[in-house]
């Protein structure tokens, strides 16, 4: 089982910058594949940035390529979200989730076992 909690959301103006967190509790936080998802008002929610760390490959939505960062700290057993030149459409809950590394990156939300409560990201024009 591993717990999933997320941080570091908030309002930033259009052109900013903020820093997720998503801290995991066990031991095995090394054996997982993480994503990213976020869900805006009235839309599903999607997939934002994936990661197999046994495979060293990720993925990013389109529209925050070359823009977002998706990192880790196994010693602190926490995933990062580096978001740059922030916009309002980028604005939503941010949920980190988890799954098993079975060295493929996995985009589905299906997929993933556990999730994060959420953290709410607004970014103002």
């Amino acid at each position: 089982q591993v717990q999933l909690v997320e941080s570091g959301g908030g309002l930033v103006q259009a052109g900013g910058s903020l820093r997720l967190s998503c801290t995991a509790s066990g031991r095995t936080f090394s054996s997982y594949a993480m994503a990213w998802f976020r869900q805006a008002p009235g839309k599903e929610r999607e997939r934002v940035a994936a990661k197999s760390w046994s495979a060293g490959i990720s993925s990013y939505a389109d529209s925050v390529k070359g823009r977002f960062t998706i990192s880790r700290d196994n010693a602190k057993t926490t995933m990062y979200l580096q978001m740059n030149s922030l916009k309002p459409e980028d604005t939503a809950v941010y949920y980190c989730a988890a799954r098993y590394d079975s060295g493929i990156v996995v985009n589905t939300r299906s997929a993933y076992d556990y999730w994060g409560q959420g953290t709410q990201v607004t970014v103002s024009s």
